[in-house]
């Protein structure tokens, strides 16, 4: 599964999530400037602006250990890419093209969708240990890597009856730090679940079809299965 595909240097987590999780709450724009739908081939010398959503994909991976995002494709920015297409089988040529941009997109999120993330996460498992709230954010991340559903993390959270918070309301709540924080582990590879692609609390579901699946795992309240 996803977390058992993910292989990151150790080197790469040299500073701490602490750091990140203060960059990822402040920092500002160019960000909203990114084009990430349909990114640019990047390469040393660059400038786009389709490199801050490269470079901040890559920080909450923790290839990119620089504090600010900038529009130039550096040596920085290099180096991060080459990391990581050496970590995932890929030509380490330190160049982002059509499969470095797909292989980094299943494995990372921008700004906005770091917010999604955070926000689901809250709103479903707020109650939840962090490493239950760490298994909420892995079953999206698993199904985002699935041929079973919708092709972006929003489309994942946002996809009709996926969700219960998102129909009741939960999800407009705004998420704590803690939230964000277990985005970003679940983004670096963590999965408590063992892959799983669903979750529910035994106490309340009355689905004979959730009850249906091979099940992986119970944290805290929610049982998760594949």
């Amino acid at each position: 599964m996803r977390g058992e595909k993910i292989l990151i240097n150790n080197q790469i987590y040299k500073y701490s999530i602490t750091i990140i999780l203060a960059f990822v709450m402040t920092v500002a724009m160019p960000l909203q400037a990114a084009k990430a739908a349909t990114p640019a081939n990047l390469s040393y010398g660059n400038y786009s602006v389709d490199v801050p959503d490269l470079q901040f994909r890559l920080k909450t991976m923790g290839y990119f250990d620089n504090e600010q995002i900038t529009t130039f494709y550096g040596k920085m920015t290099e180096e991060a890419v080459r990391q990581f297409q050496a970590d995932y089988g890929l030509k380490a040529d330190g160049k982002t093209g059509e499969k470095t941009w797909t292989e980094i997109k299943k494995s990372s999120a921008n700004q906005k969708e770091l917010d999604l993330l955070a926000r689901i996460i809250y709103a479903e498992a707020r109650g939840e240990s962090y490493k239950g709230q760490v298994a909420v954010a892995a079953v999206v991340l698993n199904r985002l890597a699935s041929d079973e559903f919708p092709k972006t993390i929003k489309g994942v959270i946002e996809q009709s009856g996926a969700f219960t918070a998102v129909n009741d309301g939960q999800y407009k709540l705004t998420p704590n730090s803690t939230a964000y924080k277990a985005a970003l582990d679940a983004l670096k590879g963590n999965d408590p679940t063992g892959g799983a692609l669903y979750y529910f609390n035994p106490k309340t579901a009355t689905s004979k079809w959730i009850w249906s699946r091979k099940q992986t795992v119970q944290i805290g309240n929610h049982i998760f299965a594949v």
